[in-house]
């Protein structure tokens, strides 16, 4: 299922810019649970097989930033290269309940094979569930006559996760949400003892 950059599920003039709990509450949370939402615009693309690079025209893409879902898998190696974590995970906090409702993980792209790769500029935050709301999500609605089948299903989507995907550049001010999304990249950029490894765009 391919999507152009048009973004033809949108009205005129609207932008597809979502924060970390609209993305857990309105798309992940609904689609773990087997119910519409709207607007159903992100595409299921398989497990990372994408270099970074190749996702214009098959994620769904607002500016510089690609957006699909996928499964939670180990294996996230693309056929240039290959996505690595950070160890960088942030909670997401519901604002209503200040409940834990999902977790961002970060992951770099890097050219080449594991472990030798060289690291790129290319950022990936991978949203998911918390386990308690997947549990919560997974066990319910189970007294129709389809239960044993939705059931299964659920526990199945419960493995999608939201992946957001874009270059990270020293001098990028487009439009974050909340001001931490830099702030936590940067952190961790500075963290890292091979830094100079790191390719910056002029």
């Amino acid at each position: 299922m391919s999507h152009d950059n048009n973004n033809v599920n949108l009205p005129p003039g609207f932008r597809f810019c979502p924060t970390d709990e609209e993305l857990i509450v309105h798309f992940l949370q609904r689609k773990a649970s087997l119910l519409p939402y709207h607007p159903d615009i992100i595409p299921d693309l398989d497990l990372y097989p994408y270099d970074p690079w190749d996702l214009d025209g098959k994620a769904m893409a607002e500016g510089k930033k690609w957006y699909y879902y996928s499964r939670r898998t180990q294996d996230r190696i693309s056929a240039n290269g290959y996505w690595k974590s950070w160890a960088c995970d942030e909670q997401i906090i519901s604002s209503s309940s200040s409940k834990r409702i999902g977790v961002k993980k970060y992951y770099v792209f890097h050219v080449g094979e594991a472990p030798e790769g060289v690291k790129t500029n290319w950022i990936m935050e991978e949203f998911k569930l918390s386990n308690n709301i997947a549990n919560s999500s997974s066990s319910s609605s189970s007294s129709n006559s389809r239960s044993k089948r939705r059931g299964h299903s659920k526990l199945d989507c419960s493995k999608w996760v939201i992946c957001r995907v874009f270059e990270h550049s020293c001098d990028n001010n487009d439009d974050n949400d909340d001001g931490t999304e830099l702030s936590c990249l940067d952190e961790v950029f500075l963290s890292l003892d091979d830094f100079d490894d790191i390719s910056f765009p002029n």
